[in-house]
């Protein structure tokens, strides 16, 4: 009798083709809504939102995969030192993973495991693609192996994407370009700089628009003003003070990431210096990092949650498209933007006076 039940009440619930009828629009089109796909027009999604909502429709697991098939199984592989880059980073992808029906399976990779067993064990989760953060994407003999193995990836905030491997990324060189010409204008000439990790595409692409934004300007690209950082508040510490240590040290210091801006802040309220009036500094991303310290940071707005959740997409769409013989390489480029907000100024007319001096 519990069977039989159960059988009528699944009769009875609403399906797919119901709230295609109540919405207006065919059933792929509800699926696609369902798989958060984004070429499915506002006011057509509202009205397929809708009807769910008014049918209490729950999309089952094979309604949920109506365009692609069977259940899949996303992995997002992440080894990257900045906990605030990551919370945003993971918070987009839970978001399109649970928009397009598919599980999404966390995975930290060791940098003591082998690429061959971090692939083995990808193969053995049965998953279908990966998401690469940075420092990943950057990882060639990773992508190869992945590669070889069949597992098609998704790299985010690369430079260098191969043509033949969808990518995620904004434009790391203007970016740089265009908060090293805002310092400029703002009437700074010694303007220092942290790089990024080098083993990540996009930290030479942020030092290359830094230097170019210099020599446009008729600045001399100063060895003394820039010091190498690892994308960590504990590296920002230590470029920081290397750099300020100078006899004369720069009126603006440009970090990579916002970690380390906001070490360099550190560095520059423990030595006696005001932000921005004694000191600007600017970051690069705008993670929550940037809107918790004070003063707030002036930096980069890298879209991260938007970034990681089209990764989603582009790789759920990639899978599909292989289950029809369809599927290709799609390079997407974000837009950035310069955010002001209280660690940029003018420089002081006057000398400054550091503490101790």
């Amino acid at each position: 009798m519990t069977d039989t039940r159960s059988s009528r009440r699944q009769r009875n619930a609403p399906t797919i083709n119901d709230v295609a009828r109540v919405a207006g629009v065919s059933p792929m089109t509800v699926s696609r809504v369902i798989n958060g796909e984004q070429v499915v027009r506002p006011a057509t999604r509202e009205r397929v939102d809708e009807a769910i909502k008014a049918l209490n429709y729950a999309p089952s697991a094979a309604a949920r995969m109506l365009a692609g098939g069977d259940e899949v199984r996303v992995g997002l592989l992440y080894s990257n030192p900045s906990s605030s880059y990551l919370s945003e980073f993971l918070v987009g992808s839970l978001d399109q993973a649970s928009r397009s029906g598919v599980d999404l399976v966390v995975e930290k990779w060791d940098e003591e495991t082998s690429i061959q067993s971090v692939v083995a064990h990808l193969e053995r989760s049965r998953i279908d693609g990966v998401v690469l953060p940075p420092p990943l994407c950057d990882l060639g003999e990773l992508v190869d192996a992945l590669d070889e193995a069949g597992i098609p990836a998704v790299a985010v905030a690369t430079g260098r994407a191969p043509a033949d491997m969808s990518a995620v990324s904004v434009d790391d060189r203007r970016a740089a370009y265009e908060m090293t010409r805002h310092l400029i204008a703002l009437g700074h000439s010694r303007i220092g700089f942290i790089k990024g990790n080098p083993n990540q595409s996009a930290s030479a692409k942020r030092f290359e628009g830094y230097a170019q934004a210099l020599s446009e300007a008729g600045l001399p690209v100063l060895d003394e003003l820039i010091a190498q950082g690892l994308f960590t508040y504990r590296s920002g510490l230590d470029a920081a003070e290397q750099i300020m240590a100078l006899a004369e040290p720069p009126t603006a210091i440009f970090a990579s990431n916002d970690d380390m801006a906001a070490a360099t802040v550190a560095i520059a309220h423990r030595s006696g210096l005001d932000v921005p009036g004694d000191l600007t500094v600017c970051g690069f991303d705008d993670t929550s990092l940037a809107t918790t310290i004070w003063p707030e940071l002036t930096t980069i707005r890298q879209p991260v949650s938007e970034m990681s959740r089209a990764a989603v997409e582009l790789l759920v769409r990639q899978l599909k498209g292989r289950r029809g013989g369809t599927a290709q390489a799609e390079h997407l480029v974000m837009d950035h933007a310069l955010i002001r907000r209280q660690s940029d100024a003018a420089p002081r007319l006057r000398p400054r006076h550091r503490a101790g001096a």
